[in-house]
């Protein structure tokens, strides 16, 4: 019986049931030599084919790619069973043949294995798979190569927004005005405590980070991709404006509560596996490493912003740096998009308008760690918003970006930011970034 796929063609010859054939028969594989013998394929029926019960592998997810990549090329790859016809290596392509509705599969029986080899070898088929990793400077030159071919681009097993990173990975949406440009603070602000605002795929919360209830309702139910925030150095900072910072100088007992509170609530609406990137100051790196831990956020690596020019202080080394503590939630496996060349040095210029807010960060380098750590459309949090950076950082990237800020100075200074950025000089930024929700009860 032939194995009829949408393509209507076989995916092997024609066979008994029960017939073995020679590997170099089958349309899938070379002549394939095993402790000196032809390795043998024949064609089984589903019902012949017993899942393992104790599979560690969960491949729910990937049986829809696996489908359509049979009906599209085949079957070119037999699933492997024991003597007694339970599966070694390819649940996901039962799975997929039995949406398919095909009757009949190739498979190869592991005669040779003893029952630890077998054991064995359905965790080393999974993991081994697990230690190759594609090369993205190729990778996209041949999907677009795909891409001109009027090839379906679905039929491999990437997302949409998979592939739209991919194929337009580099490309930013530009602004109207300058990205790091920071409009002047007001000296009344329209912006009142509790009010949530909505910018274009953004929102915006005039709130307390370290409350709950406030980080709750600015999320409204969305989970954090990626969390990257600047929080206060509590150095009792001031810029050349005389702007300064809220909650930047405390003792340090209140400023290690004050980042712990924060910091739990930020992992509440984190995803398990989502990364976090927390810009810090040398003198408080305790603290911050401290409350990192105490709120369940794996600290993995520091990494060293090294800027172009160095910041006047009073200390006797002017700085010219500024760490950044980088980790995950603990849970799943954290998501990387980048290649394996990135080291912990960090070459961005400063902003040159950064006096308009005492820690300004570049939107180039926020751009850049969005990039290595979250996809198109994903969610990103910055719970200490600070003159908005990481929106404009999540508006150029197609990210959505989550904003809490407690001075509702700043809060006006954000959103007349992004309004300019998208709209430019002279929009009504109040109306482009209007109120969608008052949380009443402010403390």
């Amino acid at each position: 019986m032939n194995i009829s796929l949408a393509s209507e063609r076989p995916t092997v010859p024609p066979l008994e049931h029960g017939q073995a054939m020679p590997a170099h028969e089958f349309a899938s594989a070379n002549l394939v030599k095993q402790r000196g013998k032809t390795m043998q394929i024949e064609l089984r029926k589903l019902d012949e084919i017993k899942p393992y019960e104790n599979n560690p592998r969960v491949n729910d997810d990937a049986v829809e790619a696996v489908a359509k990549s049979i009906k599209e090329f085949g079957f070119r790859q037999p699933i492997v069973v024991d003597t007694n016809g339970v599966i070694i290596c390819g649940h996901s392509r039962l799975k997929a043949a039995q949406k398919l509705n095909l009757q009949q599969v190739p498979v190869h029986v592991a005669r040779d294995l003893s029952p630890e080899q077998v054991k064995a070898l359905r965790i080393a088929d999974n993991k081994t798979n697990e230690l190759s990793e594609w090369n993205y400077e190729l990778l996209p030159l041949e999907l677009s190569e795909l891409q001109e071919m009027n090839f379906d681009l679905s039929l491999l097993g990437f997302d949409s927004s998979e592939l739209e990173k991919l194929l337009n990975g580099d490309a930013l949406t530009e602004g109207l005005t300058d990205p790091d440009g920071v409009p002047e603070t007001p000296e009344e602000p329209v912006s009142k405590r509790g009010e949530i605002y909505q910018l274009g795929n953004h929102r915006l919360m005039c709130g307390d980070s370290t409350n709950i209830s406030d980080v709750k309702a600015l999320m409204s139910g969305n989970i954090a991709d990626l969390l990257l925030q600047d929080p206060p150095y509590n150095v009792a900072y001031e810029g050349e404006n005389n702007m300064t910072i809220q909650n930047d100088d405390m003792n340090d007992s209140e400023f290690l509560k004050f980042l712990t509170d924060a910091f739990r609530n930020a992992v509440e609406v984190m995803k398990p596996g989502a990364s976090f990137y927390l810009f810090h100051s040398d003198i408080e790196g305790l603290n911050f490493r401290s409350a990192c831990k105490s709120a369940g956020l794996h600290l993995r690596e520091c990494l060293v912003w090294v800027k172009d020019t160095l910041v006047l202080g009073r200390q006797d080394y002017h700085y010219r740096h500024e760490p950044i503590l980088y980790g995950w939630k603990d849970g799943a496996a954290h998501s990387w998009y980048s290649d394996r060349k990135q080291t912990t040095i960090l070459e961005f210029a400063r902003p040159k308008k950064s006096e308009l807010h005492p820690t300004m960060k570049s939107v180039e380098m926020l751009i850049y760690l969005i990039k290595n750590s979250s996809k198109n459309g994903d969610a990103v949090t910055d719970l200490f918003g600070g003159s908005g950076s990481t929106l404009i950082a999540a508006e150029q990237t197609g990210r959505k970006a989550f904003l809490m800020e407690l001075d509702e100075k700043y809060c006006d200074v954000i959103r007349k930011r992004w309004a300019e950025f998208v709209h430019g000089e002279g929009c009504q930024w109040a109306a482009h970034s209007s109120m969608i929700q008052k949380i009443e009860n402010i403390n």
